[in-house]
């Protein structure tokens, strides 16, 4: 027989343990909760970093672009514009890599050329050889090899910065031949209070010295920037249009730094002596 004081002290120790149970059960759905919550801060951070660190040219980071981690200016997102672009060419992007930079086959005294034949229209650009003998030697020898055929140019800035950037194999941000270059004609004189005019083209680096790859920018507007990418060619006139086409047709995030709306894809690229 139970006693009415062993029955209260069961029913007292019971209710103990309910209360137990259910302080166990809340903390548990609030860590989950927490857990939740923590993840999805840590998505948009990550986001927010990643939009940082492939700032312009933080390309050729092996992962990523392509010019110095320039943090681009918030803006209203627009509505999209038609593709004022053609279908790209039949063919494939080749994988290729090198161990090393190529040997110097040019003639650093005569003129060079190159001319992208994009989906959008032809840019020609006037190299600028002797005042960076090492990138020009490159682009030269990466356009025989087809190495930027068929390639897209991934990324266009409306904001703080104009530019549209190409040479990635791999069409995100975070491709190169597999060599670095040297950083040269960084004192060029058309680089004046740390602007690059439009109509330059530029290599894209990760920030560090020396880590030029394949993977370069194309400025259709003045923009603000240190002279730590090198400055190789001068866009011709038509080739200035085609980047304005571009622009006009806006880039995918509406923030003013993304994959621009328009096709452009580098159906062939070509080097040739003056």
């Amino acid at each position: 027989m139970v006693s009415q004081e062993q029955r209260r002290r069961q029913l007292a120790r019971e209710k103990f343990l309910r209360q137990q149970q259910r302080r166990t059960s809340a903390r548990r759905k609030a860590r989950m909760r927490n857990s939740v919550i923590a993840s999805v801060l840590g998505v948009v951070v990550i986001g927010s970093v990643a939009l940082y660190t492939t700032g312009v040219m933080k390309g050729d980071d092996d992962k990523k672009v392509n010019a110095g981690a320039e943090v681009t200016p918030s803006a209203s997102p627009s509505q999209k514009a038609p593709d004022p672009c053609e279908k790209p060419a039949k063919g494939a992007v080749k994988k290729l890599q090198w161990k090393k930079e190529p040997a110097m086959s040019i003639d650093t005294s005569a003129d060079y050329s190159m001319k992208l034949a994009t989906t959008c229209g032809d840019i020609g650009i006037a190299l600028k050889t002797a005042a960076a003998p090492h990138t020009v030697n490159s682009f030269d020898f990466l356009a025989n090899k087809g190495f930027f055929d068929h390639t897209k140019c991934h990324r266009l800035t409306t904001n703080g910065i104009y530019v549209l950037q190409c040479g990635d194999p791999t069409g995100v941000g975070n491709g190169g031949p597999g060599y670095t270059l040297p950083d040269e004609n960084l004192k060029d004189k058309s680089l004046t209070k740390n602007t690059y005019p439009a109509g330059t083209v530029a290599m894209a680096n990760t920030g560090q010295k020396h880590t030029g790859g394949s993977q370069f920018f194309l400025v259709y507007k003045d923009s603000p920037l240190p002279p730590s990418y090198t400055p190789f060619g001068t866009i011709d006139k038509a080739g200035l249009k085609v980047l304005d086409k571009i622009a006009k047709a806006g880039e995918s995030t509406g923030q003013g730094d993304g994959a621009p709306n328009a096709t452009v894809v580098i159906d062939k690229a070509t080097v040739a002596k003056s």
